[in-house]
């Protein structure tokens, strides 16, 4: 009942910009947390940033003056604005989103992974 969809990702040169969007659709009655995570080939999954209403946001410290992330909640959108990136920001990029549905049952969902990709 519940999607979650990136898009945005891509090729870009080191120092370059990218913005991430992702959208959650669905039977939703309220998003509590929304964030991204990543993930290089042969690594583990990563925090990159989180937002939510009760705790505000959170950065990964390697991601911290470069990345910001923002959430229109009317929409059930967030966004991540990748600025300076480097060629260690190569990764699958995932969207989280912790929600309660329409039945009141609270799920976390995870989108299919939008690849960015940064040449050096």
């Amino acid at each position: 009942q519940v999607q979650v969809v990136e898009s945005g990702g891509g090729l870009v040169q080191a120092g370059g910009s990218l913005r991430l969007s992702c959208a959650a659709s669905g039977s939703i009655r309220s998003v509590h947390t929304m964030g991204w995570y990543r993930q290089a080939p042969g690594k583990q999954r990563e925090l990159v940033a989180d937002i939510s209403s009760s705790i505000g946001t959170r950065y990964q410290d390697s991601v911290k003056g470069r990345f910001t992330i923002s959430r229109d909640t009317a929409k059930n959108t967030v966004y991540l604005q990748m600025n300076s990136l480097r060629p260690e920001d190569t990764a699958v990029y995932y969207c989280k989103a912790t929600i309660t549905t329409t039945a009141y049952s609270t799920y976390t969902s995870w989108g299919q992974g939008t690849q960015v990709t940064v040449s050096s």
